[in-house]
């Protein structure tokens, strides 16, 4: 049978030298045993008179208990303790032996720093992200041939009409205020500074003009295939 009692630290006695342990550590644990207001691992004790008792388990946390009593009297004269009958004595002692042998064998889990969970989640959206890309890329270069398509269809369809008449022509040759008034009839938004932009362009190009429609595009800011293509299509007829 085991009970739990408060004893006084003197009226227990081990029969495991002090010396068998560092002062050092008897000192720390003796300081968070005042600290504390007690020990919190209780001693395991047998009976061995009135009032007496001799430690079956637990002859650091004793001895270190027996240290916070020199230290202070007053505050360390108690400690908590499992009074183990003579009868359970060997049943107590395989059960002290099983725990230790347990808690020797036991190896701690160390935990997986935050990196490593997030990698596998990473690695899988590196893997999306990168697809996503490609299928951008192949959208984006199949509409860029789908618009030079139309480009070559539209330039065979525009009528012979004169080399001046050409809108390629036209956009190499028209001055600013001359661009500005066929791109309004030719109802293109923002008529007036893409007159100017299309004008400054050309003057930067070496000969001073473009060499195709694509090259239009390339040097225009702001101005896109469909916008082009409409200004094909309308000067084409005109």
């Amino acid at each position: 049978m085991i009970k739990f009692f408060m004893v006084d630290v003197e009226s227990v006695t081990s029969n495991f030298p002090r010396s068998n342990f560092q002062e050092a550590d008897l000192e720390i644990l003796a300081n968070l045993i005042l600290e504390s207001g007690g020990i919190l691992k209780p001693l395991v004790l047998k009976k061995t008179g009135f009032e007496k008792y001799e430690v079956v388990d637990g002859h650091f946390e004793y001895y270190s208990a027996i240290r916070a009593k020199e230290k202070n009297p007053s505050e360390g004269d108690m400690v908590g303790a499992l009074i183990i009958s003579s009868e359970s004595e060997d049943v107590a002692l395989k059960q002290i032996a099983s725990l230790k042998e347990i808690n020797s064998s036991i190896k701690p889990v160390t935990p997986q720093p935050e990196t490593t969970k997030l990698e596998p989640r990473l690695a899988n959206l590196e893997l999306r992200l990168e697809k996503q890309l490609n299928e951008f890329k192949s959208e984006f270069l199949q509409e860029r041939q789908r618009i030079e398509n139309q480009f070559k269809q539209l330039e065979n369809l525009i009528p012979q009409k004169g080399e001046q008449n050409n809108p390629l022509s036209l956009l190499n040759s028209l001055d600013k205020d001359e661009l500005s008034i066929k791109l309004q009839r030719s109802r293109i938004r923002g008529a007036e500074k893409l007159a100017k932009d299309i004008f400054d362009a050309r003057r930067k190009k070496s000969k001073q003009q473009f060499e195709d429609y694509r090259d239009v595009v390339k040097s225009v800011n702001n101005l896109g295939d469909k916008t082009i293509l409409t200004i094909i299509d309308e000067w084409s007829r005109s």
